[in-house]
């Protein structure tokens, strides 16, 4: 199998300091191999800062990462405009940041990666330095040329879907669509089948309202929009049920009868599945030409350089991506 591209994220925040710990335990781990976009000397210093015994071996092409792996961590060597201070997102670095992304992806579609494993990005950083996306998500949908990809956050109990995302709640309400939840749906299950090796993926879909609406007691729209999303699922033969009461979902009993929970805003997703496994949570882009992983946390700026960051959540991204590259491949 051909490395994993893994992007630099911010710099200033814990992406160099969990991949050198992830790179650490890769025999324990089994990980698959990896090479970072990166600037191989601040991860140097990195290492040495932290009293990690990680050698940082700068790489001309993708193709060599597999030949160094076992013994140093390989780097395509792309350096920073502004020296980098744990915590301390510097404007001028965040060109490297985008282009590190951009660059993990062409190698992707040009069939030198496996897939593409993005470190945490501070987005008020990149914002300043014109980054005009939301997040990843939108940002690699772009790349893509795709008009709708969904978002999943993973882990080993729980898999769960928003089908609005980075939007302020009164507006995830407000542009809630029928046609939306069926898009986000077709997307989860044809995924699943073909990445995760399920081959009738059973999809739990939560109501907007408190109790799924109470009948339309307390609102109309799990009657006229989720529940119709709902029946079309059905239709098109995915094992589709609910509208169902969000707050009775995510018990260990209840996670038992499905495979993905199809959620109808971000909180509404990523609460059940941060409280289970806070450390071990996998972000993928479904609906992507290709593979797309990311650690389910952020920047963790307070924590950049101090040797506390904990590597848990890159280290299931970096195997989830394996094992998805394995399937398709």
């Amino acid at each position: 199998m051909k490395p994993l591209a893994l992007t630099m994220g911010e710099p200033a925040g814990i992406g160099g300091d969990i991949a050198l710990a992830a790179w650490l335990e890769r025999r324990q781990a089994a990980l698959p191999t990896f090479f970072v976009i990166d600037d191989a000397h601040r991860l140097t210093a990195l290492a040495q800062r932290l009293g990690m015994p990680v050698e940082i071996r700068p790489i001309a092409e993708p193709e060599a990462a597999g030949e160094c792996f076992d013994q140093a961590l390989p780097v395509l060597h792309r350096p920073l405009a502004a020296p980098v201070r744990p915590g301390l997102p510097a404007v001028t670095n965040g060109r490297a940041v985008i282009a590190s992304i951009e660059e993990a992806v062409r190698l992707v579609q040009g069939g030198r990666a496996a897939a593409v494993v993005t470190n945490p990005i501070h987005k008020k950083a990149l914002y300043d330095a014109g980054f005009g996306f939301p997040g990843h998500t939108e940002f690699l949908a772009q790349l893509a040329g795709r008009h709708r990809v969904v978002m999943m956050l993973a882990c080993p109990q729980l898999r769960v879907v928003p089908v609005t995302i980075h939007v302020p709640l009164r507006r995830a309400v407000e542009s809630l669509k029928s046609a939306d939840i069926v898009a986000a749906g077709r997307i989860a299950a044809e995924a699943l089948s073909g990445d995760f090796g399920i081959p009738r993926p059973r999809l739990a879909v939560a109501g907007l309202n408190p109790h799924a609406g109470e009948g339309g007691s307390i609102g109309r729209e799990d009657q006229e929009i989720v529940a119709p999303a709902v029946a079309a699922l059905r239709h098109e033969g995915i094992d589709a049920f609910g509208p169902l009461a969000a707050d009775t979902m995510f018990h260990a009993q209840a996670r038992a009868e499905y495979d993905l929970a199809l959620c109808m805003y971000h909180d509404q997703a990523l609460i059940p599945l941060k409280t289970i496994d806070f450390d071990g949570g996998v972000n993928v882009t479904l609906g992507l030409p290709f593979i797309r992983t990311s650690p389910d946390h952020g920047t963790a700026l307070d924590l950049a350089g101090t040797g506390q960051a904990r590597p848990a959540s890159l280290i299931a991204a970096l195997t989830m991506a394996g094992e998805m590259a394995s399937r398709r491949g």
